[in-house]
């Protein structure tokens, strides 16, 4: 009896898929198809990177239409089942594997000291992105990954880039950006979230997570803001995490804003699927707007705005009149983003919903 190893829907340790529902043998499968080329993509994190990264799958799907794809990855829920065969979560079983293997790309996307590692020691035919030098640290594999690189070490060339991470990221790969999409696949959600259907949703993700807190709008602007769209027959909810789970209530305690608490992922996908508009600072709720084509008002002011492709679904507001921005401080005495007004984002969200 032959065995075919080497095809795409071959499993080795269970039946695969076709044998279950047909009960074909490998010797005798019309539907058999060989693995032409073997391809890993490393970007663990984080939960917004993973989705802004999976524009390169249309391409990389487009150039190698049998290959079979890997993505090794800390938030599997968001890499797309249908063009990724192995969806690896990065432990330690994982890591092993991947390390007993042999690729035809390797493709690294982040620069951490524990991704380079792994780079290093997987074995692959052409490795692209990011890998580790003899002193432990980060380098490019090539000059396509150059450019990316230098933007994350001096932060005048990073302020001068005019790139957009699609961009750079194909790049990397040594392909030409054509305006791909995010790739997404809703999470299955178990909650019904019970939210009027006859009036627009507003979803204020009011936090930024914990490292760039220069960031942060201020719970009052939040409460002003809130205030407005209830006047003006919208309906605010608060989006946010662990984190927010206290200015989130306090910031419902002060005005119409309704909060319905924090959620695991899926469902809070789910949540931001009823929205509208969403408005936020750079955050992975940024990303889950962009991938579920929402409306988008982005709060921004540490990064450089070219970095960020909203597809033409949003606007950004930066503060007005300074000449610091995509500083990349994670505390200021400058209290920059209070410069940009509850009136000016009530403003933008009606010309984006007009």
């Amino acid at each position: 009896m032959k065995v075919k190893n080497d095809c795409i829907f071959f499993q080795g340790d269970i039946p695969c898929k076709l044998h279950k529902e047909s009960g074909v043998h490998c010797d005798s499968c019309k539907f058999y198809q060989p693995i032409i080329k073997r391809i890993l993509i490393i970007k663990t994190g984080a939960a917004g990177d993973v989705i802004r990264t999976t524009p390169i799958l249309s391409k990389i799907r487009e150039e190698f239409p049998k290959a079979e794809i890997n993505w090794l990855t800390k938030y599997p829920i968001f890499v797309p089942k249908k063009f990724v065969k192995n969806i690896l979560k990065w432990n330690l079983e994982n890591i092993i594997w991947l390390q007993s293997q042999r690729f035809d790309i390797l493709i690294n996307f982040d620069k951490d000291r524990e991704t380079i590692a792994l780079a290093e020691t997987i074995k692959a035919n052409s490795k692209k992105g990011y890998l580790m030098d003899e002193f432990g640290k980060c380098k490019p594999s090539d000059i396509n990954a150059e450019n990316k690189w230098l933007t994350g070490i001096y932060d005048d060339v990073s302020q001068k880039n005019k790139r957009s991470y699609p961009e750079e990221i194909f790049e990397i790969c040594g392909f030409q950006y054509r305006n791909e999409r995010y790739i997404f696949e809703l999470p299955v959600s178990q909650i019904e979230f019970n939210l009027p259907k006859n009036k627009k949703i507003i979803g204020l993700n009011t936090g930024c997570g914990t490292r760039w807190l220069t960031r942060l709008w201020g719970k009052d602007n939040w409460i002003e803001l809130a205030e407005i769209l209830s006047s003006n027959d919208y309906f605010p909810i608060l989006l946010g995490g662990h984190e927010e789970d206290e200015l989130n209530k306090e910031i419902q305690n002060n005005s119409l804003a309704k909060y319905l608490g924090y959620f695991k992922l899926e469902d809070f996908v789910n949540l931001m699927n009823h929205c509208h508009l969403v408005v936020t600072s750079v955050t992975m709720a940024m990303h889950i707007a962009i991938a579920l084509k929402k409306k988008i008002v982005l709060f921004n002011n540490i990064f450089n705005k070219n970095e960020f492709e909203l597809y033409g679904l949003g606007k950004i507001l930066q503060p007005e009149g300074k000449d610091c921005l995509g500083c990349y401080k994670n505390l200021c005495d400058e209290k920059c983003m209070s410069t940009i007004s509850p009136d000016m984002v009530f403003k933008t969200i009606q010309k984006l919903l007009k």
